[in-house]
C-alpha cells in the first residue's frame, strides 16, 4: 500500500474511533444508547456534514475505492463478524419456565406478525425506487420484513442494564424473546443475502460444486443450508466444548475463539451463506456452553473488551459515514415505514403479552422494549446494502428507523421505571442475568 494511502487509511480510522468513542460517552451520559452517538460520530464525516462543506477533502480522506477505501472495508466487514458474534455470545440462558406462555405467544405473534405485514408491504411500496443493484426484488421483500419484525438485543439490553432491571423478570421475558426471534430472523436474513450472491459467485462454493442453478433450487438450496450449517455447528461446539470446558479459560482461548469466527465465516462464505451468521453460530454455541459449564467467559470477556474499543465502534461510525442524509434522505418514505414498523411491531407484541395474561401496563412496556431496532436493525440495513438489494434511500430509511427506535424504547422505560410500573419485577435468586451489553 503506497504511503499516502495509508496515511489515508490510518489518518481516517483515528477521527473515526476518536469521534465514535467521544459521541457514544455522551449519548451513554444522557442515558441513550451508545451505539447511535456511534454512528453520529460517523455521520459528521460523511457527506452529510464533512462532505456538504468540504467535499474535495471528504472525497481525499474518505475514498470510495482504492487501498484505503480497501483496508477501511477490512476492518468494516471484522467489525460485523466481531459484532454478531459477540451478539450470539449474549444470547445466554435467560429462559424460565414460569414465563413460557408469555415468551412463546409475545415471541410467535410478535415476530410472525410483523413479518407478514413486512411481507405484505412490498405491493403497496414502489421497489423501483428502493431496490438495490441486484435487481432482487424477492430478497429486497425478506429484507424488508426483517426489517418491521427484527428487535435488538444489545441495545434493549444496554438500556435495561442503565435502568437497573436488567435481573428483573420483565428484562428476562424481553430478552428470551429476543434471543428466538433472533436466531429465526438470522435464517430469514441469510436466505435473503444467499439469494443474490448466488448469482455473484456462481464459479466458487458449494453451490457451484452441487450444481444449483437459479429459481426453486436456488431458493430451496438458501433456505435449508442456514438451518443445516446450525444444526451442524451446534452438534460439534457442544461436544467440543465438553471436552475442553478447562482449556477454554486459558489464554489460548482468545485466539481459538476468534479463530473459529474467522473459519465459521469462511465457511459460510464456501456455503453461499453470509459470513456473519456462522460469526452469529460461534458466538450462540460459545455463549451456551458457557452459561452451563462456565467456560470461556474469560476469553469471551477478552474478545469482548477487544472489539468494543475498537472494531465495533469503527463499524457502527462507518455506518454513520456511509449515511448521505443530503442527497439519499426521503423524509416520507421515512416517517411512513417508521409509522408502519412501529405500530405493526408495538402492536403485535402488545396482543401477544394480553393473550398470555399481561395486565395492560406491563404488556405496553413490552411492546415499546422489543419495538427497539438497535445494532440488528442497523447490521440488516448494512448486510442489505453492501448486498445491493437496497438502494442508499432505503438504506437511510432503515437506520434511522432503528436509531428513532431505539431511542424511543429507552426514553419510555426510564419514565416506566421512574413511575414505578416496573417494581413489581424483581430479580430472581440463582438465576444468571442475561447478558451485560457492549457497545451494539
Amino acid at each position: 500500500m503506497p504511503d499516502v494511502d495509508l496515511f489515508r487509511l490510518l489518518a481516517g480510522l483515528v477521527l473515526l474511533l476518536m469521534s465514535a468513542h467521544l459521541l457514544g460517552r455522551v449519548f451513554a451520559r444522557f442515558r441513550q444508547p451508545p451505539v447511535i452517538g456511534e454512528i453520529v460520530g460517523g455521520l459528521l464525516f460523511g457527506p452529510s456534514l464533512f462532505g456538504l462543506l468540504a467535499p474535495h477533502a471528504q472525497g481525499w480522506l474518505f475514498p470510495r475505492t482504492g487501498p484505503a477505501a480497501s483496508g477501511l472495508a477490512l476492518v468494516y466487514q471484522l467489525g460485523t463478524l466481531l459484532l454478531m458474534f459477540l451478539a450470539g455470545a449474549q444470547m445466554r440462558a435467560v429462559f424460565s419456565r414460569r414465563d413460557g406462555r408469555t415468551v412463546g405467544l409475545v415471541a410467535v405473534v410478535g415476530m410472525v406478525v410483523p413479518f407478514a405485514f413486512g411481507l405484505g408491504l412490498a405491493p403497496f411500496l414502489d421497489l423501483g425506487r428502493v431496490v438495490g443493484p441486484a435487481g432482487d426484488r424477492a430478497a429486497l421483500t425478506l429484507v424488508l420484513a426483517c426489517a418491521v419484525a427484527i428487535t435488538s438485543i444489545p441495545v434493549i439490553s444496554r438500556i435495561m442494564l442503565d435502568l437497573g432491571i436488567l435481573g428483573t423478570d420483565f428484562a428476562r421475558v424481553v430478552l428470551s424473546v429476543a434471543v428466538l426471534e433472533d436466531i429465526a430472523l438470522n435464517v430469514v436474513i441469510s436466505v435473503a443475502l444467499g439469494m443474490v450472491n448466488d448469482g455473484r459467485h456462481d464459479s466458487f462454493g458449494a453451490a457451484a460444486l452441487l450444481g444449483v442453478g437459479d429459481g426453486p433450487a436456488a431458493l430451496a438450496y438458501h433456505a435449508l443450508a442456514p438451518v443445516v450449517l446450525f444444526a451442524l455447528m451446534a452438534a460439534v461446539g457442544v461436544a467440543v466444548r465438553r471436552r475442553t470446558a478447562t482449556a477454554g479459560r486459558r489464554a489460548g482461548g482468545v485466539a481459538v475463539q476468534l479463530s473459529a469466527v474467522l473459519a465459521a465465516s469462511a465457511g459460510c462464505l464456501f456455503a453461499g451463506i453470509t459470513p456473519m451468521y456462522g460469526a452469529f453460530l460461534v458466538g450462540l454455541v460459545a455463549g451456551w456452553g458457557g452459561a452451563v459449564r462456565g467456560a470461556g467467559e474469560e476469553p469471551a470477556r477478552a474478545v469482548h473488551a477487544f472489539a468494543a474499543n475498537f472494531f465495533i465502534p469503527v463499524y457502527f461510525a462507518v455506518v454513520g459515514l456511509k449515511l448521505d442524509l443530503v442527497h439519499s434522505f426521503d423524509p416520507l418514505l421515512t416517517v411512513l415505514f417508521i409509522a408502519f414498523a412501529c405500530v405493526v411491531k408495538a402492536g403485535s407484541v402488545y396482543a401477544g403479552a394480553r393473550w398470555s395474561g399481561c395486565p395492560p401496563v406491563r404488556s405496553a412496556n413490552l411492546a415499546v422494549a422489543m419495538n427497539a431496532r438497535g445494532g440488528p436493525g442497523i447490521v440488516l440495513a448494512t448486510l442489505a446494502y453492501d448486498a445491493d438489494i437496497i438502494n442508499a434511500t432505503l438504506f437511510t430509511t432503515l437506520v434511522l428507523t432503528a436509531v428513532v427506535t431505539s431511542l424511543m424504547a429507552g426514553g419510555w422505560l426510564e419514565r416506566a421505571v421512574s413511575r414505578g410500573q416496573l417494581a413489581t419485577d424483581r430479580p430472581v435468586a440463582g438465576e444468571p442475568v442475561a447478558v451485560r451489553a457492549g457497545a451494539a
